[in-house]
């Protein structure tokens, strides 16, 4: 095919080593420029975009094919016109100027600062897309991170390298949950150095005071980045932050030798900006209008979490996302779950009883929770007990529903039993203040007390040891 020349801007410089103004652009769709007449143009290569007024705004290649590049911008389309925009290809790719005067700072969707402090100058600029991290060099994740939530500590434990998301809903406190868990995370028993990086995307300016507030109130924002993309921001923008956040965490991690915990909300908008830039594209849609490769997006993220041989650091991943109608089969949490190691699923039904936080232990699950529990961890009864409550709640629901056929007078006296168990463990186990901060030796106490309801002979999931050293002890007091 024969070569066509590009038309500068006015001005431009020609020379092979410089970029080269285009004024080629073709026509506008959205968030995107297509632009013709484009000899080389390398996949997420960042583009300068100058408007007829002057102003600058910034975008990524996202395709080129055939002297035709397709570029996303970071920020609305208006005031743009194919024939005077001037498009300049820089030749590189996203990068993030990284430094250890980033914990303590809030930035927005761009890692640009939104708190009035100064931008970070550093030497240490990494891409964004990160590294792919080779299976062979990653480590098994083992060791328990303490949330403070008993809930999750005790039923659906994070291990320190896991990717672990909230499913939630529209309504429920998952918001909330996240500034818990931002304040209360930490090693247990250990000094090393710990970091919690919050990316924010789509959030109401409302979510993001409470944020805010939340952090600079408890002081937990010392040792936290945060990144914020609002619901007013662009939505392209949402492509960006979450990369952001884990170029952060990942030099923390790997180059500090930090523990980090990456808090991701609201994976829902994110995927919600894929889809509008694959109809931009007039992509052909996969389910529900999602683009095909949604599920190869995700990974790209979600596997930027774990421990690598020989590195003292580590990357934990907190993903919260919103069902759509609450349906869990949504593509959304159906492809996270088949990348993450298990999820937290909160339950509208205990929203509305009243109890904080909302967390159904039923249908929640941490596939990796084996691996950071036990002796010289937690406590070794802790497999035993969380067995047992498993069971002894499962039994009580089911009561609780013949109760409401038959009657509570109509059930033996060991049924009426787990009806109270089941009870007691929603209110006293599940529930709890937002701002209470449990041990995990307290989550234990907690679910010995519940247990210990339980007639003797029922303990079937627990060691006669455990049985002899808690049940005896906590029922007496």
């Amino acid at each position: 095919m024969a070569s066509t020349k590009p038309k500068a801007a006015a001005g431009a410089v020609s020379s092979s080593d410089m970029p080269i103004d285009y004024r080629t652009i073709d026509r506008i769709s959205g968030p995107l420029l297509f632009v013709r007449d484009i000899e080389r143009a390398a996949y997420g290569e960042i583009v300068e975009i100058t408007l007829p007024n002057g102003e600058r705004r910034q975008g990524q290649v996202l395709d080129s094919r055939k002297g035709l590049a397709i570029v996303q911008v970071f920020g609305p389309t208006m005031g743009m016109d194919v024939e005077t925009t001037a498009v300049r290809f820089m030749g590189k790719v996203a990068t993030l100027a990284v430094s250890d005067a980033m914990l303590g700072r809030v930035f927005n969707g761009l890692g640009e600062p939104r708190d009035g402090g100064p931008r970070i100058i550093s030497d240490k600029e990494l891409e964004i897309v990160g590294n792919a991290m080779n299976p062979y060099s990653r480590e098994e994740p083992s060791e328990f991170i303490q949330t403070g939530l008993t809930n999750i500590d005790m039923m659906n434990t994070l291990v320190r390298g896991q990717k672990l998301p909230i499913f939630s809903g529209a309504g429920l406190p998952h918001n909330q949950i996240a500034a818990q868990i931002v304040r209360q995370a930490k090693l247990r028993n250990s000094s090393e150095s710990f970091a919690v990086i919050f990316a924010a995307m789509g959030i109401t300016s409302e979510e993001a005071n409470f944020f805010l507030k939340e952090f600079e109130s408890t002081g937990a924002l010392e040792r936290t980045v945060v990144f914020l993309n609002l619901s007013s921001d662009p939505s392209m923008e949402r492509i960006i932050t979450p990369r952001m956040a884990l170029t952060t965490a990942e030099f923390l991690a790997y180059e500090r030798d930090m523990h980090v915990l990456v808090v991701l909300t609201d994976m829902t908008n994110y995927c919600e900006a894929l889809r509008e830039i694959a109809a931009a594209r007039e992509e052909v849609p996969g389910r529900r209008g999602y683009p095909g490769y949604m599920y190869t997006d995700l990974a790209t993220l979600y596997e930027r979490a774990g421990k690598i041989h020989g590195r003292k650091g580590s990357i934990t991943q907190l993903p919260i996302l919103t069902m759509p109608a609450d349906d869990i089969t949504h593509p959304i949490p159906d492809l996270t779950g088949y990348i993450t190691e298990g999820q937290i699923v909160a339950s509208r039904d205990l929203q509305r009883r009243g109890i904080y936080p909302p967390i159904d232990v039923l249908t929640s699950l941490s596939r990796l929770m084996n691996q950071g529990i036990g002796k010289g961890r937690t406590r070794d009864d802790h497999r035993g007990v969380a067995d047992q409550l498993y069971a002894a709640y499962a039994t009580g629901k089911d009561q609780r529903a013949l109760s409401a056929i038959v009657g509570e007078e109509s059930l033996s006296e060991v049924d009426r039993i787990y009806l109270k168990v089941a009870d007691r463990f929603e209110a006293e186990f599940v529930g709890q203040r937002p701002d209470e901060d449990r041990t995990i030796d307290e989550s234990l106490a907690i679910g010995w007390s519940i247990l210990s309801e339980l007639p003797e002979a029922e303990l079937k999931r627990l060691k006669p040891e455990f049985i002899q050293q808690y049940y005896q002890r906590t029922k007496a007091a």
